[in-house]
């Protein structure tokens, strides 16, 4: 995006680095605040405790201005799977009830799901894919009257596919079903408005496109939703007042908070913070547009070569992630290997080689991945 970016990424300049769907590099200013915590509790213990607080919150806002809600709608979990599972946990089901999703989710957005299937006896209905894409009439029309909850991912981590997630959540509010969205493949390439989207429940983690440390999930829960699911995964800070150690039944918090649990990871915050500081910087919205631009000249680049493109390019389907095959048939994973040993990282996902530049990449990167293709 530019060269001061860039340089902020000692990985970018290692490799041609072509794997933000899986897990980002971090920034150093992000590995100068991680230390900066670390070195704080070794030299001075809890005396600074309030900071680190302070600054959990300081990203919670920074991450309730990219998805547009408020930050007491934002809990911080450890990852996405805990999100999805805490909110499986914590919904009555009973027999009869249905839920809808996509088959080719990622398991964090499909185990959770397949619990409540096993043990309520819930019927779990699966959208297929299609070349690529998910037909949205097709998924739409597994929702009925019985549907308690209608989950799919904003962006397909093994297609890139890109959901109308407005639609869906209509589609799920007329039969009074909550609506909840995998967010990790999108946030940070992009920002949202999860409230003019109808999104009620959305998790994600901070590894991928947030370009911070592994460790710093959150589940958004719309006031709607709040009052529909239960929280199941408490501790010590999930009520009101935490520090009255002696009201052991005082109530739980009435938003999002009573999701956490106890004493998080203060020193990857602070590296959350920074990474959330350079984003918003950066401008989502210009994130967005500048991978678009890297998106479109691979697919332009790829013209002609013995690579299909398995994405959908559509607007309003495609996003930065791109997806090919072989059209001679060699592996996806053969491919992935042939390019490691050029410096060059990608991901083989199913049968597809998966390309995911982000605002840390270049031209250059996407023109030296084409020309090793082999």
């Amino acid at each position: 995006m530019n060269e001061r970016i860039r340089s902020l990424f000692p990985a970018a300049t290692n490799y041609t680095y072509l794997n933000s769907a899986a897990v980002s590099p971090v920034s150093t200013t992000a590995i100068d605040a991680v230390n900066s915590q670390l070195i704080d509790v070794a030299n001075h213990g809890s005396e600074h405790y309030t900071d680190w607080i302070a600054t959990k919150n300081r990203a919670r806002d920074l991450l309730g201005l990219m998805l547009n809600v408020k930050p007491e709608q934002i809990a911080f979990m450890r990852n996405t799977s805990d999100g999805f599972a805490s909110v499986a946990a914590g919904i009555d089901w009973a027999e009869g009830d249905n839920i809808v999703s996509f088959a080719g989710e990622f398991p964090s957005n499909f185990y959770p799901w397949r619990r409540v299937r096993d043990e309520f006896g819930v019927e779990l209905r699966l959208a297929a894919e299609h070349d690529g894409r998910i037909d949205l009439d097709e998924f739409c029309s597994l929702i009925d009257g019985n549907t308690r909850l209608v989950a799919i991912s904003a962006i397909q981590f093994a297609s890139g596919f890109q959901a109308d997630l407005a639609r869906i959540a209509e589609a799920a509010h007329a039969v009074d079903a909550l609506f909840a969205a995998d967010i990790i493949q999108a946030l940070g390439a992009r920002g949202f408005d999860l409230p003019a989207l109808g999104v009620d429940i959305a998790s994600s983690a901070s590894h991928k496109w947030l370009c911070a440390p592994e460790g710093c999930g959150f589940l958004y829960l719309s006031d709607d939703a709040r009052n529909r699911v239960k929280p199941t995964l408490t501790g010590w800070i999930s009520v009101e007042t935490p520090w009255d150690f002696e009201h052991r039944e005082q109530p739980w918090k009435a938003d999002a908070l009573a999701w956490e649990s106890g004493t998080g990871c203060s020193s990857l915050f602070y590296g959350l913070e920074q990474s959330l500081k350079l984003l918003t910087e950066a401008g989502l919205s210009n994130i967005e547009s500048y991978l678009d631009g890297l998106s479109n000249h691979l697919c332009e680049l790829l013209a002609g070569k013995d690579y299909e493109i398995v994405s959908s390019r559509t607007p309003g389907e495609k996003s930065a992630i791109v997806c090919i095959k072989h059209r001679g048939g060699m592996h996806c994973s053969d491919i992935a290997k042939a390019l490691r040993e050029a410096n060059i990282i990608v991901s083989p996902r199913n049968d597809r080689l998966r390309i995911a530049p982000h605002f840390y990449n270049n031209v250059e990167d996407i023109e030296r991945l084409v020309e090793h293709l082999p």
